[in-house]
């Protein structure tokens, strides 16, 4: 598939965010493990609503290895390529608008180390425990944050993507749901959105708390309900509860990876780690207030001491167990970021197997993955689906 081109999706569906109603689905010839995880679909995870293909495939951060980032243009070259989803992280202006980076430190991601009005903004901050050293959102009114420009945040790995560097600004959450409303209309079905709240023990500390704000933001859009199309996801399972108290949208714990803590729990002196969030009982306790899971991918399978993928872990049946979604993070194309037995040449920047690894993943069962070259997964999964 050439890049920008539109993927059909395969005919195996699941039900906006919980996946689905049985009698809807007509299956192709599949591997066992993807007819169990439709079967296990036909369960009552959730209620009817807009349907997404199972294996779901997220853009994450947009088609971020082929745009800079979280930028429009990023957003609308995953969805033109056919991503099912789409995702922004959400972070805080100085003056309470939620805008979209990755992180609150944008010295990477856009151009303001090299703008001398700001020069004086420059700081080292503790965000999460970690102490770092750039200029922070928090810093900036929206009015003088948009006058910054996007730009690529791992050149010497995506340099193609420098080409885009300056081509756009960072947007505001609010543009984001009126270009997924646009683009809803133009193509007669909603724009699924995933939306991560970045940090919010630590904002929320700065008096910029933001469940109160995106709560604000769904409503106004209509993606406040059980069956909107949008995930609501946080690393901290604290955020996730504050959400499902405000709206109904549907909520994902995001798992670091195994024998991390998660800093909400940290602050508030929760003893439990990512490993007892997997378990059974933390899945149980999870499943009480959100709808899915989003774990590092080395939590469904680990790599051994090569770098090479080991056996799966049981993660992805526990979760289904207890009726959770699973949708892994992140599946990247270039051999950096693969599996040593994915990987290609000696060159770290060039892509791999991608297509292997997918495929890998895909047999566990899981029910999506977040991918920054959202055009390769989807080949990838529509080779699974017709097997």
């Amino acid at each position: 598939m050439t890049q920008g081109a539109h993927h059909t999706p395969g005919r195996r569906t699941v039900l906006g965010a919980a996946v689905l109603g049985s009698a809807a689905v007509a299956l192709p010839v599949a591997t066992q493990a993807t007819v169990q995880a439709a079967e296990r679909g036909t369960a009552d995870r959730g209620p009817a609503g807009p349907r997404l293909p199972v294996p779901t495939i997220v853009g994450h951060r947009g088609a971020s290895g082929y745009r800079p980032e979280h930028t429009l243009g990023s957003y609308q070259l995953a969805l033109d390529m056919g991503a099912h989803v789409i995702e922004q992280d959400l972070v805080p202006t100085k003056d309470g608008h939620l805008v979209c980076r990755h992180e609150n430190d944008i010295t990477a991601t856009t151009d303001v180390a090299d703008r001398p009005e700001f020069a004086g903004r420059r700081t080292t901050k503790s965000v999460d425990g970690v102490s770092l050293t750039g200029w922070f959102t928090e810093d900036f009114t929206l009015a003088e944050l948009k006058t910054l420009r996007a730009k690529e945040r791992i050149p010497g790995t995506r340099r193609h993507n420098t080409l885009y560097d300056g081509r756009w600004t960072v947007p505001t959450f609010e543009e984001v749901l009126r270009w997924a409303d646009e683009q809803g209309r133009r193509r007669g079905r909603p724009v699924w959105l995933y939306t991560e709240t970045k940090h919010p023990t630590y904002f929320r500390s700065l008096g910029l708390g933001l469940e109160e704000r995106l709560a604000k933001l769904l409503r106004r859009h209509g993606r406040d309900r059980a069956d909107s199309a949008i995930f609501l996801q946080s690393f901290e399972p604290s955020s996730i509860q504050r959400l499902a108290k405000l709206v109904d949208s549907p909520g994902v714990v995001l798992l670091d990876a195994a024998g991390t803590r998660p800093w909400d729990f940290k602050v508030a002196g929760d003893p439990r780690t990512v490993d007892d969030l997997v378990a059974p009982a933390g899945l149980k306790w999870i499943a009480s207030y959100a709808r899915g899971i989003g774990p590092a991918l080395d939590l469904v399978i680990p790599k051994d001491g090569t770098g090479k993928l080991g056996e799966p872990t049981p993660l992805v049946r526990d979760a289904h167990a207890a009726r959770l979604v699973v949708h892994p993070y992140t599946l990247r194309n270039e051999n950096a970021f693969l599996p040593a037995d994915f990987r290609r040449g000696t060159d770290p920047a060039a892509f791999g197997d991608a297509f292997g690894a997918l495929t890998a993943y895909f047999e566990t069962g899981i029910d999506g993955i977040f991918t920054d070259h959202p055009d390769t997964a989807l080949l990838a999964r529509a080779d699974f689906v017709s097997r």
